[in-house]
């Protein structure tokens, strides 16, 4: 049986993709880089195009790089849009690594001088950053900085967090266009109606894109087979997060985080899901993924 809500959860990787990865339609994904950047009038992005979200890296015993979206604007800024469903260990660093790609991507064999077009990584967050626990800002935008003077040194390299849970405000108290996105993110799946303050909106259109009666029964049966996954990743974080209670809190979350990472594994294979997915949903690694297949 289905589920009863009206519109479909935009943090599981379905959801996501199917309001913001339209590559006929980047109005709803250029609206909320837009709000993020802070950026209006000439400033804004005019006009996104959807580039390859797999990029492979020199040699082939490295690691590739997947991301939920990956795209450029018409000044040749790149952005690694993703969407990151629970607390990961070494997160920031994982973002900083997936950043590299693009910048290596741009090397020009002959007379290249260097000169790199900006990088911007999106990490749109359903979890607070425990750096930044003491601070109510809920968006964090970092570019390497002077540590004595507080220079700018360089503004290329953009790393971006946006902690959607930290915005605790209620419909009536939100005062900017991109808590209005939060609160959207928050609240979709469990909404009924658009509100009105949305009506003339743009974001009036993830409504519509998120209409769970309006989609084909095929892509129906994707998002809950999707949505499944999500809870068990979110079950297996509750489940990680009391076994690290009772056993010591780190090596519980570890080893509780890794155990049902694998069972989930095992269960998107048997649903027929695709490796590079399974990897986006658990963490694992391509070669984990493919010893547990070979166990079965």
């Amino acid at each position: 049986m289905y589920s009863v809500e009206k519109y479909i959860n935009p943090f599981t990787d379905f959801g996501f993709k199917k309001i913001f990865g339209n590559p006929d339609n980047t109005e709803l994904l250029k609206s909320l880089l837009n709000d993020i950047l802070a950026r209006k009038g000439e400033d804004k992005i005019k006009s996104i195009i959807f580039k390859n979200g797999e990029l492979l890296p020199d040699t082939p015993e490295d690691r590739k790089a997947i991301f939920d979206l990956m795209c450029e604007d018409e000044k040749g800024s790149q952005f690694i849009v993703e969407l990151q469903k629970v607390s990961q260990e070494h997160f920031q660093s994982r973002a900083l690594y997936y950043s590299t790609f693009p910048i290596q991507q741009q090397g020009i064999k002959g007379g290249w001088n260097f000169e790199l077009t900006p990088i911007y990584f999106v990490g749109l967050l359903n979890f607070e950053i425990k750096r930044f626990k003491d601070t109510p800002q809920y968006l964090h935008h970092g570019q390497i900085i002077d540590k004595y003077s507080k220079t700018l040194m360089y503004d290329k390299l953009n790393m971006i967090y946006l902690e959607i849970p930290k915005l605790k405000k209620s419909k009536e108290e939100l005062s900017t266009h991109l808590e209005w996105w939060i609160y959207v993110f928050q609240n979709l799946h469990k909404m009924n109606d658009i509100p009105k303050e949305l009506q003339n909106d743009i974001i009036k259109e993830a409504f519509d894109s998120a209409l769970f009666l309006k989609m084909p029964k095929r892509e129906q049966e994707n998002y809950h087979k999707n949505l499944k996954v999500y809870r068990d990743l979110l079950n297996s974080y509750d489940f990680a997060i009391k076994s690290g209670l009772e056993e010591g809190l780190k090596q519980g979350l570890e080893q509780g985080i890794n155990q049902r990472n694998i069972e989930i594994a095992k269960r998107s294979l048997a649903q027929g899901l695709d490796i590079e997915t399974i990897m986006s949903i658990t963490g694992l690694s391509e070669t984990e993924i493919i010893m547990i297949k070979e166990e079965k």
